[in-house]
């Protein structure tokens, strides 16, 4: 009766609540995986040439938010890729999920990357605010969901090359069967493509949402 009422509550307390407010999306995708890297100091920035040098965590928790309206697309886009048991001549047992690097980015981070690297192809100037700021932007990758594990694809996060463009088709055909994949469910979901960086996806007019600037404790 307990996971009844749990059940009913939840459609209840979201229903309440507006496509603009930021939530985790847990909340609505309890198997989704969240991989805050700029939580940890481990995240090498930008893989810059001075990427060893000693970096600050960027932010205070390890919890994702996004805007309602891209949790429910997530949603969407987890549901169908569950459901890929095969691919590219590869096996997943239990399907294939979504692995999140980042969400809502608060504006005062967005300063700090600027300083760092002030490059608009891959870091939004601040003063105008990044999609990322008002939480409809999430930098992802498609995880194998028996194991865990990364699925192949051209560059690791935050690398700035050529290499990170849905354009740079120089790769082998496996890297360039994943990416497809996830573009295809991402659009599917109803996000848009950055085209400078395969892990970037954002809500239709994610530009029209409020600049933020706060941190969860």
């Amino acid at each position: 009766m307990k996971k009844l009422l749990l059940f009913l509550v939840i459609p209840l307390i979201l229903s309440a609540q507006t496509d603009d407010e930021l939530i985790n999306p847990k909340e609505l995708i309890p198997d989704i995986v969240i991989d805050l890297r700029y939580s940890t100091k481990d995240h090498k920035f930008l893989n810059l040439p001075n990427g060893d040098m000693p970096l600050p965590k960027f932010y205070t928790v390890n919890e994702c938010l996004v805007l309602l309206k891209a949790a429910k697309m997530l949603k969407t886009a987890q549901d169908s890729l569950r459901k890929i048991t095969s691919h590219n001549g590869i096996a997943y047992p239990q399907g294939i999920g979504i692995k999140i690097w980042d969400g809502y980015r608060p504006r005062a981070v967005q300063w700090l990357f600027w300083e760092i690297f002030p490059n608009p192809v891959y870091i939004a100037d601040p003063s105008t605010g990044s999609k990322h700021n008002r939480g409809g932007a999430i930098d992802l990758t498609l995880i194998d969901m028996a194991t865990g594990n990364e699925l192949q694809m051209p560059t690791l996060f935050d690398d700035f090359s050529d290499k990170a463009s849905h354009d740079y088709n120089n790769l082998p055909p496996n890297i360039l069967a994943n990416r497809a994949l996830l573009k295809s469910v991402m659009m599917y979901a109803g996000f848009s493509i950055y085209t400078a960086e395969w892990w970037h996806y954002e809500v239709p007019n994610a530009g029209s949402y409020p600049l933020l600037d706060f941190q969860t404790k």
